[in-house]
């Protein structure tokens, strides 16, 4: 643990940004903890944030008790961290055999700073008390861009997401049209706000198309989108299975589409080549009528168990599918569990250097094994659950 106890040492002071200690090994621990710096009677101190999963409670540590505690934390109760300060970022694993291993990066543009005050407001990339004209119309904000209350978490899912997008935009080209795809927009809060962000506070010249089945919903959003004056807003009824509408498409978004529609989305974002991919899946039915295992039969003959045991392999293994299509993926939080069991967000980003290219003839044969290596893994543990996933046949066809 020398090696985490430097990084603490060093991170530990009033550029922290937040520390994240997750992926739990000991059943008594919380689910998460979340460390952040801040500034009480004028002394800096580190307060962390103990989430159980259905509330979180605070205490509040010096430096030097927080070495001693996240010391112990990592030895006894988790398998990983995560630190993020204005000029690093850090990750610490710890092995199944107690290996532990430390990976920092510098930040190539130093991150802003955080409010240390004890009370402090959370800054949203859409403020409160900033009108936007779409939270307006669709009720989420007041006239004086106040947020009303019943609307305050649909506020804060919207802010969330646009943090994912926020993270993925030094990965959209400049200089050229944007092409994004909105699969089941449905009443379109998130897409209005995708335009929004990335047209209107960050000028990229950007056309997005919402597609939905519902016509009576499409035409209320394109009525809204020619009321704000968003002319490369466009909304269209349509199926995303058989969608053809454009060739090339840079950003994929597809939030709740139900079931397998997620995977025809995905599989139509791979054909595309597209630089992201944010996808929120939703009612994962298809693994739950095909998942058999023997040795799981004593978890799986409860009904409620095995249909969530499905939805999360099913997650699994698309987001293990399209690192084999040459994505670099992250299955990440959407939204607190209190408010939706279904809050898996997966990111995907296009490798600037494809992994899984079979075409190519001066492949090196170290890259060639790691990818056959990646992909045997991907069957056998399909085959162990005896589950053959629309995504991969899908992705096997374009192939």
């Amino acid at each position: 643990m020398e090696e985490f106890n430097l990084l603490l040492q060093e991170i530990l002071n009033a550029d922290l940004l937040q520390l994240v200690f997750s992926s739990v090994k000991n059943p008594g621990a919380a689910v998460k903890i979340k460390v952040r710096p801040m500034l009480l009677k004028g002394e800096l101190i580190f307060q962390a944030g103990f989430w159980d999963g259905k509330k979180e409670t605070h205490k509040n540590y010096s430096k030097e008790d927080l070495i001693m505690a996240a010391l112990v934390w990592m030895e006894r109760d988790y398998r990983q961290m995560q630190a993020d300060s204005v000029q690093l970022s850090a990750s610490v694993l710890v092995s199944k055999k107690g290996k532990v291993t430390v990976k920092k990066k510098k930040n190539t543009v130093p991150k802003e700073a955080a409010d240390l005050s004890h009370n402090r407001q959370k800054k949203y990339i859409l403020e409160e008390g900033i009108p936007v004209p779409f939270l307006v119309e669709l009720g989420v904000m007041t006239a004086e861009g106040n947020v009303v209350r019943s609307k305050y978490d649909k506020f804060r899912q919207i802010n969330r997401f646009l943090e994912f997008i926020e993270d993925i935009t030094p990965e959209l080209p400049r200089g050229r049209e944007l092409t994004m795809l909105d699969f089941g927009c449905g009443k379109s809060y998130l897409t209005f706000a995708m335009y929004y962000y990335l047209r209107e506070l960050k000028g990229f010249d950007l056309r997005i198309i919402g597609l939905d089945l519902k016509e009576d919903v499409i035409e209320r959003c394109n009525a809204l989108a020619h009321k704000f004056g968003y002319d490369k807003l466009e909304f269209l009824t349509g199926d995303i299975a058989d969608y053809e509408g454009v060739s090339q498409v840079d950003l994929v978004v597809t939030l709740h589409a139900c079931d397998t529609a997620t995977d025809y989305a995905l599989a139509k974002a791979v054909e595309w080549n597209a630089r992201a991919i944010l996808s929120v899946p939703c009612c994962q039915h298809e693994l739950n009528g095909q998942i058999q295992n023997d040795i799981l039969q004593p978890v799986l003959k409860y009904g409620l168990l095995k249909e969530r045991m499905a939805a999360l392999i099913t997650d699994g293994l698309r987001a293990s599918r399209l690192e084999e299509a040459g994505y670099q993926v992250q299955v990440l939080e959407f939204i607190d569990m209190e408010h939706t069991p279904k809050n898996i967000l997966i990111r995907a980003v296009r490798s600037r250097k494809k992994i899984n290219v079979k075409s190519e003839e001066n492949q090196e044969e170290e890259g060639t094994a790691k990818s056959e290596s990646g992909e045997a893994k991907l069957e056998s543990c399909m085959e162990f659950l005896h589950v053959k996933p629309l995504l991969n046949e899908l992705l096997k066809k374009n192939c």
